[in-house]
């Protein structure tokens, strides 16, 4: 995660994807089954397949396509993993800030195996002053397609402007490593940070015979620290001797801050007979919100996918998935979403993001892209409850996100989530505080299936108890309607706690 005189982008959650979707996540005994990712997506709608064929415009296609049509093909073996189970898989001296236990959210880090055309090694340059490591090199076979996704503050960091310039400048095409260091953001660093960035670029390339310009960078930790690139570069050589193709998992703990839990995902799809691989790792726990999602994501495929269809994907995805969680509504300086694409699989290289082969790809990247974005919102800071926000009847879909993200953003509606009050009071007095189009004399607001409010008015079958019982679960929803459209929007956030007061007022410490 990344705060101003704090840090880049926070860890998040991991979730167990097998062949379609992940697995369903741990709860209270007294909760109900959480839905998977798969299952959540298709609950919005349908498939994009004919909307991108169609060519229409990827933000029309985002804001009216659907998502994910099939349930998990292969459950996953065995019960769910508790949070506890989690911690207690915790090695000593595991990555991540010390003292801080597993979010009671938690799930486990899926299997996942090698991806064709990716090699991962870890180890420590020693950003920090316990033992962890904190260093990532992935090395990618000739002829990788990259795309991405950044950051829209206004501060951005210096590996973030590298990523953006060095894409534009080989329209990520053969892109062949990436660079991650945790523990310093490189962020408000001006030219100095920059240099640190480049000098990096130009050692890894020299050791994998390939251009500065095909090395991809991320940094997440402290903002407004040059990055000490002496430390990565001196650790190159020892790192490089330990690239495998089985490493996801080290991968992920490795890029953490404030993480509790190391996030993955995994799915897998078939275009044209053929079957591919898709994995990721996320980090990312505080300073989360939409346009991005303040974290950093690395997803990688053995599909063979052309640059700019790729680009097309992952900007369509983002803003359906990445997009649409919040935990405290910051932004983050670092912000990096990478995708890519190794074409090492065997399957025919696609040109364009609309073709019909991609059909069954395009829902499974949603999948693994939707799981990762979860998990950061079950790793917020200090959270102890993960909430679905949906809002329908508004003007548009724009207008019902907008009314979403300011009640899942709402620090009143998310302290009465943690003090287990179904104040249905401060949604409604969040909706208002949007400032989109409500008829107040049609507005409904229900937790689950339980009607707070109906009509402008109190509920007749509003249950005090039965309404307090539903928010005591760790995972529940509140859906809202403003009735005047047909728009509709879902956004994911957690509670705010003290927990969270004290993680953040503490982080230099």
């Amino acid at each position: 995660m990344t705060k101003t005189p704090s840090k880049a982008s926070k860890p998040a959650a991991t979730k167990k994807a097998t062949k379609a979707e992940p697995k369903a996540k741990a709860a209270k005994p007294a909760a109900a089954p959480s839905p998977t990712p798969a299952e959540i997506v298709g609950q919005v709608g349908a498939s994009v397949g004919q909307t991108l064929e169609r060519a229409l415009d990827p933000l029309t296609a985002a804001l009216k396509r659907a998502g994910l049509r099939r349930a998990q093909k292969d459950a996953s073996q065995g019960a769910p993993e508790t949070a506890q189970a989690v911690q207690a898989a915790k090695p000593a001296g595991a990555p991540g800030k010390p003292g801080l236990a597993v979010s009671p959210l938690a799930v486990p880090f899926p299997t996942i195996p090698p991806i064709a055309g990716v090699e991962i090694a870890t180890g420590r340059a020693g950003f920090y002053k316990h033992q962890r490591e904190d260093m990532l090199l992935m090395r990618f076979a000739e002829g990788t397609s990259c795309a991405g996704v950044f950051t829209r503050h206004g501060v951005g960091s210096a590996p973030v402007d590298w990523c953006k310039r060095q894409l534009a400048a080989s329209k990520g095409e053969d892109v062949r490593a990436l660079v991650v260091n945790a523990g310093c953001a490189n962020s408000f660093t001006g030219k100095p940070g920059a240099d640190a960035v480049r000098r990096v670029a130009t050692a890894v390339g020299k050791r994998f015979d390939c251009r500065q310009r095909d090395v991809m960078m991320a940094s997440t930790g402290v903002i407004g620290v040059i990055l000490d690139d002496s430390k990565i570069i001196s650790n190159l050589r020892e790192v490089e001797t330990r690239l495998t193709e089985d490493a996801w998992a080290g991968a992920a703990a490795a890029i953490m801050t404030t993480d509790t839990f190391p996030k993955g995902a995994y799915a897998t799809a078939m275009i044209d007979g053929h079957e591919v691989r898709i994995a990721g790792i996320t980090k990312g726990s505080g300073m989360i919100a939409p346009d991005m999602a303040t974290m950093l994501a690395f997803v990688a495929t053995d599909a063979a996918i052309a640059p700019a269809a790729l680009q097309t994907l992952v900007s369509l995805y983002t803003r359906t998935t990445f997009n649409c969680v919040t935990v405290d509504g910051d932004r983050s300086t670092n912000d990096t979403l990478l995708l890519f694409a190794t074409g090492q699989s065997g399957a025919p290289k696609i040109h364009r993001a609309g073709d019909r082969r991609l059909a069954d790809f395009r829902e499974k990247l949603e999948a693994v892209l939707l799981d990762l974005a979860l998990q950061l919102v079950r790793d917020g800071e200090g959270a102890t409850k993960f909430v679905k926000i949906t809002v329908n009847g508004a003007e548009s879909p724009l207008s019902a996100r907008k009314i979403a993200r300011t009640i899942a953003e709402s620090p009143l509606v998310k302290t009465a989530f943690a003090g287990e009050d179904a104040n249905w009071g401060r949604i409604v007095m969040a909706v208002g505080r949007a400032d989109e189009p409500v008829n107040r004399e049609k507005l409904s607001v229900k937790f689950g299936d339980l009607y707070a409010a109906r009509d402008g008015l109190v509920s007749a079958e509003y249950d005090e108890a039965k309404m307090s019982k539903y928010v005591k679960r760790q995972e529940f929803e509140v859906s809202v309607d403003v009735g005047v459209g047909k728009g509709s929007a879902t956004v994911w956030t957690c509670d705010l706690t003290k927990q969270y007061v004290a993680i953040n007022g503490d982080y230099r410490s």
